[in-house]
């Protein structure tokens, strides 16, 4: 059996090889990011065929770790971590859903949304804090001091982080910005015993004081800086193309925030792609807010260049993020996988979140931002009606209920309700009810 191995490189091409139990996020050379790189050579000597039959034997079954979404992967994860210290509320295996109704109504015949938020905590961060919160403890039980696991938050990554955190008894600390968080999402790391400070500040300033917090190596960062969270991440290529059959799909629309999970989806992809296990790529688009839209602008330009902007209060909260830390990585996989990027309003996001909801969906802010660039691509003819488009839904709708109910309530700013549903209030009486249904159905 060939051994195989994992080590944190610098993304930049420094020279350099990291143990990836080092607590270490940056290249100590050029500040730039890390990335997890593997022995491919040894993975090859496994058939590609091979791979998709141990995958499958694997799949959502009770072995532990094995069944899980992640752990099923383990060889193309993180292959050199004792299984005993492995942490997995059996992330991954989430739904990949045909929207028929939804896909009809806009032009499209093979239309599927990958429901990531039926994931433990409600959204795809599992994928990624599963691998990291494992990493820690294999440090611990290798004699790190580690004390506790710190991440800035706009809602999912905190609850993630808490949830693995109180399974595996490691203290975690999350800060978010103060009234910025859904109390669905702020909930969460509270009652999983997670310390939570609520700061006057947004994302990015939550983001600048973790980052000093992690220079003391006491304090382990679980933002996607860190290359483990992709690691887990990149798993949900693997997991689209097995409920596929291993056929890939034409398009995978993501939505963007920190940059982390279409960074994700790429290498995911591209690994496949290394090892045969397909033969060919997706098109990728990652849909941004158009109040915190940093990738787009530069895509405007060709990539020539990017910067940070300061990110304007949009509804998508969870990628009202103007600093996104994988913003490099990002590009290369836009450019690499024939990418597009998107954005949408917040008329645009809310209104493709309702039309959705209005198929049976039940979708939250920041897939409204993937499905309003899906609606854009559809009309300016780049998606063809027979193409299979896949949209990340990455969290739970329920983790949204204002945005919600704001909208048929017909309360949110700038947002035209065009689908708005409330209720009718009426006379506790048989004839008042025929009424109301008849006045309704005809």
């Amino acid at each position: 059996m060939p051994t195989y191995e994992s080590w944190f490189r610098c993304a930049g091409g420094c020279e350099g090889r990291f143990e990836v139990t080092d607590i270490i996020y940056r290249c100590p050379r050029c500040s730039g990011l890390l990335e997890v790189a593997h022995n491919v050579d040894a993975l090859k000597r496994r058939s590609p065929s091979a791979w998709m039959r141990l995958f499958d034997e694997r799949y959502m079954r009770t072995q532990f770790p094995y069944g899980s979404g992640v752990w099923g992967k383990k060889e193309l994860v993180f292959p050199a971590i004792d299984d005993v210290n492995v942490v997995s509320l059996y992330e991954g295996g989430t739904n990949l859903h045909r929207a028929v109704r939804f896909g009809d109504s806009i032009g499209l015949d093979d239309l599927w949304i990958k429901q990531c938020g039926s994931s433990h905590t409600g959204s795809f961060k599992d994928l990624g804090m599963t691998v990291l919160v494992s990493a820690v403890k294999e440090i611990v039980s290798g004699g790190g001091s580690v004390q506790a696991v710190v991440c800035a938050s706009t809602g999912d990554t905190s609850a993630s982080v808490a949830a693995y955190c109180a399974a595996a008894g490691i203290p975690a600390v999350v800060v978010l910005p103060r009234d910025k968080v859904s109390p669905a999402q702020l909930i969460q790391p509270i009652s999983n015993g997670a310390l939570t400070l609520a700061l006057d500040t947004d994302f990015d300033g939550c983001m600048e004081i973790v980052e000093h917090l992690s220079l003391d190596k006491r304090f382990y960062l679980a933002n996607s800086v860190n290359p483990l969270r992709i690691e887990g991440q990149k798993t949900i290529s693997f997991e689209i193309v097995q409920q596929f059959d291993w056929e890939v799909p034409d398009w995978v629309i993501v939505p963007g925030g920190n940059l982390g999970n279409v960074t994700a989806v790429g290498l995911g992809f591209q690994m496949m792609l290394d090892l045969g296990v397909i033969q060919r790529l997706p098109r990728v688009v990652c849909a941004q807010s158009a109040n915190a839209n940093p990738l787009y602008l530069s895509y405007l330009k060709g990539f020539a260049e990017f910067g940070p902007m300061p990110a304007k209060p949009t509804l998508a909260t969870a990628i009202q993020i103007g600093n996104p830390v994988s913003a490099s990585r990002a590009i290369e996989v836009v450019k690499a996988l024939d990418g597009v990027v998107e954005q949408a309003t917040e008329d645009e996001l809310s209104h493709a979140a309702a039309l959705a909801d209005a198929t049976g969906l039940f979708t939250c802010p920041q897939t409204g931002v993937a499905l309003a660039a899906l609606l854009k691509l559809v009309a300016r003819g780049e998606i063809r009606r027979d193409d299979r488009v896949v949209v990340l839904s990455t969290a739970s709708g329920l983790k949204f209920i204002d945005f919600k109910i704001g909208y048929h309530g017909r309360e949110l700013t700038g947002v035209d309700p065009l689908l708005a549903n409330g209720p009718v209030e009426l006379p506790g009486d048989l004839d008042s009810v025929m009424k109301a249904i008849s006045s309704a159905t005809t």
